[in-house]
């Protein structure tokens, strides 16, 4: 009788149901366990003749497959960063070392004693290493190698900052001194270190140019011999030939005009030459009275170098010269005659204010004539914008008219007099406009400038691209440099002479010496952003790219797979990529134990990408993915197991109950 057998296949089949529903439960903790499913299919026994009939009874059922499901599981998160989980589809694979490969869901890894990243069961995690351009490298053991952070020099400083342009730069303290904070308009300090990993300071001093103009003065008269020769800063000719100033035939009152104070200025001409060969110079005056020679310099460039000469023409002659300054602003000198007689009234239109002086029943001195010209100051400074001061300077007998500095050489001040003034003049000049008998240039450029010193330390003066100053030697020097805003927008135009192109990034400076362990170490300096706005003085953003040594602290995965180690220095560094395997058919994996399965020709060869690419799922750190196991589902298939377990043994005991009566007959 078949049903024996039926019901036998029927008890086994049952007995599978439970072993699989019990599996289940039992790995419902395990991390990365894939619930299983049992598959059955009836048997019916067939012949080759007369097979098909519809009656016959069927020999049972078998089980045809034990199905896993790899749908994924809950993500657990943990607080271990070696701990990992794939969002999405993928295995890690694992080696290992003895030619073994699985696949696993299960991320719980550790760091071995050597720095490889291995599974609970010791397997090595696989994935691609990093050459040092970050190109990935072949699939290996992923580890970690670098367990500390080799110290890196200073190479790049990114300063942005604001300097308040309300910063009334004639109120600093001359000359400068670094250690003197009122000569300087705004200091701040970067850290940076050196090649051996030792932290140092680079202190940024910051002076706006003052509305003055330097003046270095040469005496050429030394113990009774007087230099009529001397050459400055590398003077040459339109021909290229070396051109010494000759103090008897290069300045004259004709050429440049007699200042109020007796200095003769160079010839037009001859200044045009010198300031090809050095852009610093605004003038250059010579005092046959006292034998000196004075050369002006840019308000622009104060305290900006020296002045070189070379005074080989007398060897008995002092080349060090003495150092001042003086007003930047435009001034007009008006000379004064002998006064008024009595009776006289001058009439004069100043700037568009009348002033009328007249003598009364006696005379009037220069000097009263003079005072009474300064007496209207108040009515022609509000109707002169530009016109700082009116004065009367006893000692050249002149009214001075000072322009604000500010208006470089623009200011102008038109004087009239309405007619000529029967015996002596009010001012020296017939009916009409009045010309002033000297004019001292008016310079403008220092608006905007700024010197800028870097200190290591706060001690030593760096090399940060100054040139040496005209008649030097080429290259460059220790010293300041200057950078440039625009004063009617406070945005950076130019960086040490370079300008700023529009839309374009600042010209960087090139930092020398901050290294003390490596004498060969270059830093960039980049200035971009900074501006000069009326607004508090703040540094807005800093950045430096040096490091001291550090010790590895933790090594922790981007979602994309990178391995990143972390040091006690703050530095990261990316040491591998996690690699993801799939496979064309999943469902072929063999299980291996250890939640690990096997590749098979059912499920083909594993496809290796990194996480994220393609159908691969991202990666999770500090997480694990828990079992998929519904635990209520498989308390039901106990359930539905166990019915059908009862229900064979049945049917065992029915045809056991007709074996009976029919052994009875």
């Amino acid at each position: 009788m078949a049903g024996f057998s039926t019901a036998v296949t029927g008890l086994k089949a049952s007995t599978t149901m439970l072993d699989v529903a019990g599996n289940n439960i039992a790995n419902s903790s395990t991390t990365g366990f894939k619930a299983s499913r049992t598959e059955f299919g009836d048997i019916y026994a067939t012949a080759v003749v007369g097979a098909g009939s519809s009656n016959t009874p069927g020999s049972g059922v078998t089980v045809t497959d034990i199905a896993q499901d790899f749908s994924a599981g809950t993500i657990e998160f943990t607080n271990n960063n070696l701990d990992l989980a794939i969002n999405g589809s993928g295995f890690f694979q694992l080696d290992d070392g003895q030619g073994s490969v699985t696949y696993t869901r299960a991320g719980s890894f550790e760091l071995d004693k050597e720095g490889n990243i291995v599974s609970k069961t010791g397997k090595f995690l696989q994935g691609y290493g990093l050459d040092s351009d970050g190109n990935r490298l072949p699939i290996d053991n992923m580890r970690v190698t670098e367990k500390e952070s080799p110290p890196k020099a200073t190479e790049s400083i990114e300063l942005s900052f604001n300097i308040d342009s309300r910063e009334d730069p004639s109120e600093l303290l001359v000359p400068y001194d670094k250690d003197e904070p009122a000569s300087l308009t705004y200091t701040t300090t970067v850290r940076s270190f050196d090649s051996l990993g030792n932290e140092h300071t680079i202190k940024y001093n910051f002076v706006e140019q003052r509305p003055q103009k330097e003046v270095h003065t040469f005496n050429l008269n030394d113990g009774g011999t007087v230099l009529t020769e001397f050459e400055l800063s590398g003077l040459e000719d339109a021909a290229g030939d070396p051109r010494p100033i000759d103090t008897t035939a290069d300045f004259s009152v004709g050429d440049g005009g007699l200042s109020p104070d007796g200095w003769q200025r160079i010839d037009r001409d001859t200044l045009e030459l010198i300031q090809k060969q050095d852009e610093r110079i605004f003038d250059v005056e010579y005092n046959s009275v006292s034998d000196e020679v004075r050369v002006i310099l840019k308000s622009e460039f104060t305290e900006y170098g020296d002045v070189v000469t070379n005074l080989e023409y007398a060897q008995t002659t002092d080349d060090s010269p003495a150092v001042s300054w003086v007003s930047s602003s435009k001034q007009q000198y008006y000379e004064v005659g002998d006064g008024l007689d009595a009776g006289t009234t001058a009439n004069l239109v100043i700037g568009g204010v009348e002033v009328q002086i007249s003598a009364g029943s006696a005379d009037m001195s220069s000097s009263a004539v003079g005072e009474a010209i300064v007496d209207r100051r108040s009515a022609i400074l509000d109707a002169n914008p530009d016109v700082e001061n009116i004065s009367y300077d006893e000692a050249t007998n002149s009214i001075v008219v000072t322009f604000k500095p500010e208006a470089g050489d623009d200011g102008s001040l038109v004087i009239e007099q309405s007619s000529s003034i029967a015996g002596d003049f009010a001012l020296v000049g017939a009916a009409g406009t009045v010309d002033p008998y000297s004019t001292v240039g008016g310079d403008d450029s220092y608006q905007g400038v700024y010197r800028t010193y870097a200190y290591l330390n706060n001690d030593e003066l760096l090399n940060i691209g100054k040139d040496r100053d005209p008649g030097e030697a080429s290259g460059q020097e220790v010293g300041p440099v200057l950078i440039n805003f625009d004063p009617s927008n406070g945005l950076l135009t130019s960086v040490n002479g370079e300008e700023v192109a529009p839309g374009a990034p600042a010209p960087k400076l090139t930092i020398v010496g901050a290294d003390p362990a490596d004498p060969d170490t270059e830093i960039t300096l980049d200035l971009d952003g900074s501006t000069q706005f009326a607004s508090a003085s703040i540094v807005k953003s800093q950045l430096q790219d040096g490091y001291t040594k550090g010790d590895l602290i933790g090594v922790t995965f981007a979602p994309t797979g990178e391995m990143v180690a972390s040091y006690s220095n703050g530095e990261n560094q990316s040491l591998g990529v996690v690699a993801v395997a799939t496979f064309e058919n999943q469902d072929g994996l063999q299980p291996n134990g250890d939640t690990e399965w096997a590749a098979t020709l059912t499920s083909g060869d594993a496809i290796l990408n990194p996480p994220g690419t393609g159908l691969n799922g991202t990666l999770r750190s500090a997480a694990l993915e828990a079992s998929n196991v519904d635990l209520s589902e498989e308390l039901v298939k106990l359930i539905e197991g166990q019915r059908n377990y009862q229900a064979n043994s049945k049917t065992l005991e029915t045809m056991n109950t007709i074996t009976q009566t029919i052994l009875q007959i």
